[in-house]
């Protein structure tokens, strides 16, 4: 055959095609697309034949479902009368709309397929509906990895697993850290997800998340969320947030000492050694021999705790800190740091038993040993009367009245100076910025001689002097990607040591108050913004809706014409002199010539008068006159 008689043949053929088609040949038309219908599981399908409605009233339909290509009659209709098939179908199927709609109750996933109402008269026709079926999946259940993952594992760990079960269809799983969903990345994250068939039909859907994490994520929140749809819409579901225990080796060791400020004797003293690796390593605390000038390991209670109670002066000295990784064997030191108790002892009085003549003088002096400046005071035993301030008291002329008691109490003066290195309230915080804003941080020390205070960023910086041995230093500084990577360190430093905080920046949204990931750890996230979860709890998403703003127009409108009415009112009694406005009744307070310059407080205390003003600890508590250097002297003729 040449090809002039293929080509006539082709064209010959389709000729016939269309014209078969334009006859109406049965079984030749393209089909049209079935009608859909959606419900829910456990609800009512309502599946209306439209043959009704462009032949009216049929008296003779049937009802096949269609599943695999495989058609079965499960409804007839005749005369207006219906009647069901045996089969799964025979006791679910009903009519409706006198006839036109087959209700088919008690809906299951394995509904989901094609139904066809078939017309036989007066020619026969059909139409098909696809039934869809939809069931929300139950609140999803998170379990995080319990055990841990370190940061140095080579491949991806598991984070946390999330089970979605009873849903139909298969359900969308989106995992989200810090509010922010996760992605797949080579070697860093993979999501593993698989389903399970119930023998309802519904779905339970399982899904893993496996990633390398980093330091930063020891604070991570993580969570689920469950995308699925229904006739009514897109919805989802979301996990409650969990935190995984990440592993991470120790890079600095300190100490802290509690309580914080001035110790004395007698005070109960806690030396702790911290460090910022998890697990925290193994602690030992040792204290510099004065004579020998050697390390001595001390006795602790607990891992890297040492407790002082009472404590005395022989526990002032040089303490450091040892932290052994027993996973790297590496042993890291803290700074040494300066624990100072102060005390007042070994008071003496000279001469210790006088006897004098009446009428004679005699000059007693009151000795004492202590850790800072001394302030003595003489009171009479019987009468509680300060005789004099100082370490010498002198009596003239002595007479019978004269013999008794004296006491010499000695006490810290108020101006005594500790010197010591710089101490700071905190050693890391975290703080919650946004990207392009300008922060103000602040840092405060203490510290004798009075420390400085000096930062490792560029930025605007000013100190302020609080007291004779505290500063405060602030910055101002632009919030940019590589200070959100270095964070921001403050030093203080005097003679005598130096001490530094570490302020860790993260990002936060301020619509949903949720951190931001990127910045702070190695696992990849999406460019979405961060997800806004309601309440924390699992719960369908909403849309918020635009608040109206007429309410708020008029009430500005309604207070500004209550102000305006009322100023009008108060004008118009100014006016008739209703409203004295300062024209009468002003009175000056005033004092007698020889009290205005004074500055009058009382003060109350229930101590004695020996008890005021004596050694105090960080807390502020006295101790009793018998501690605190105190000598008593009976004068007697």
């Amino acid at each position: 055959m040449g090809l002039p008689r293929l080509i006539c043949a082709f064209l010959l053929y389709a000729c016939c095609c269309c014209c078969r088609r334009a006859a109406g040949v049965p079984g030749e038309a393209e089909q049209p697309a079935p009608e859909l219908v959606e419900v829910e599981v456990g609800s009512t399908a309502l599946l209306k034949c439209s043959l009704f409605q462009s032949q009216g009233n049929l008296s003779h339909v049937d009802w096949f479902s269609v599943h695999k290509e495989k058609r079965v009659l499960i409804f007839r209709v005749r005369q207006g009368q219906g009647q069901s098939e045996p089969g799964e179908y025979q006791h679910r199927l009903s009519l409706q709309d006198r006839g036109a709609t087959l209700a088919l109750t008690q809906v299951t996933p394995h509904d989901e397929r094609i139904f066809l109402c078939q017309g036989k008269r007066p020619r026969s026709q059909e139409h098909r509906i696809q039934l869809r079926v939809y069931k929300a999946p139950e609140e999803p259940n998170i379990q995080a990895n319990a055990l841990g993952i370190p940061v140095n594992s080579k491949e991806p760990a598991e984070v946390a697993t999330c089970v979605g079960r009873n849903g139909y269809p298969i359900p969308q799983v989106i995992w989200y850290k810090n509010g922010r969903p996760l992605k797949e990345e080579k070697n860093r994250v993979h999501i593993q997800s698989s389903q399970t068939v119930e023998s309802s039909g519904l779905y339970t859907l399982q899904s893993i998340l496996k990633a390398q994490l980093v330091k930063e994520d020891k604070d991570a929140q993580f969570y689920c969320e469950l995308n699925y749809r229904l006739p009514s819409g897109n919805h989802m579901k979301e996990s409650r947030e969990v935190t995984v225990p990440v592993f991470y080796p120790t890079e600095k060791v300190w100490l802290e000492v509690e309580p914080v400020g001035m110790l004395k004797e007698g005070d109960r003293v806690e030396i702790r050694c911290l460090a910022d690796g998890n697990p925290p390593p193994h602690f030992s605390i040792s204290k510099q021999n004065p004579r020998t000038r050697e390390a001595e390991e001390e006795t602790t209670v607990d891992n890297g705790v040492l407790v002082l109670e009472p404590a005395r002066k022989e526990h002032s000295g040089l303490y450091e800190c040892q932290g052994l990784d027993l996973d790297t064997m590496i042993s890291l030191p803290s700074e040494t740091q300066e624990l100072l108790v102060n005390y007042v002892s070994d008071v003496q009085v000279s001469p210790a038993d006088p006897e004098r003549q009446e009428g004679s003088s005699l000059t007693l002096t009151c000795e004492a040993e202590s850790s800072q400046a001394l302030e003595f005071q003489w009171l009479r035993e019987e009468t509680g009367q300060v005789l004099e301030r100082g370490s010498v008291l002198q009596l003239h002329n002595l007479k019978r009245e004269a013999g008794g008691g004296y006491r010499c109490m000695a006490s810290v003066t108020p101006s005594g100076v500790i010197l010591s290195p710089p101490w700071m309230a905190f050693k890391e915080r975290k703080l919650w910025v946004k990207e392009n804003t300008v922060l103000n941080l602040s840092c405060e020390a203490s510290g004798h001689p009075r420390p400085t205070i000096s930062w490792n960023v560029n930025g605007t910086a000013s100190e302020q002097e609080k007291d004779p041995q505290r500063v405060l230093s602030t910055l101002n500084v632009l919030v940019t990607p590589e200070l959100l990577k270095t964070g921001v360190e403050c030093t203080a430093s005097n003679d005598l040591g130096k001490n530094t905080s570490v302020l860790f920046l993260e990002l936060v949204n301020l619509t949903t108050l949720t951190p931001d990931s990127n910045t702070t750890t190695g696992l990849s996230t999406s460019t979405a913004s961060p997800h806004t979860r309601a309440n924390g709890t699992s719960t369908e998403r909403k849309l918020p809706e635009p608040e109206s703003q007429g309410v708020v127009i008029v009430a500005v409108i309604v207070c500004i014409l209550v102000l305006a009415v009322l100023g009008a009112v108060l004008y118009f009694l100014y006016k008739k002199g209703k409203l004295p406005c300062g024209r009468s009744g002003k009175q000056e307070i005033t004092l007698p010539p020889s009290r205005k310059s004074e500055f009058v407080v009382e003060v109350k205390s229930d101590k004695l008068p020996e008890e005021m003003g004596l050694l105090q600890g960080s807390s502020g508590d006295k101790r009793a006159p018998g501690d605190q250097g105190e000598k008593y002297i009976d004068l007697r003729h």
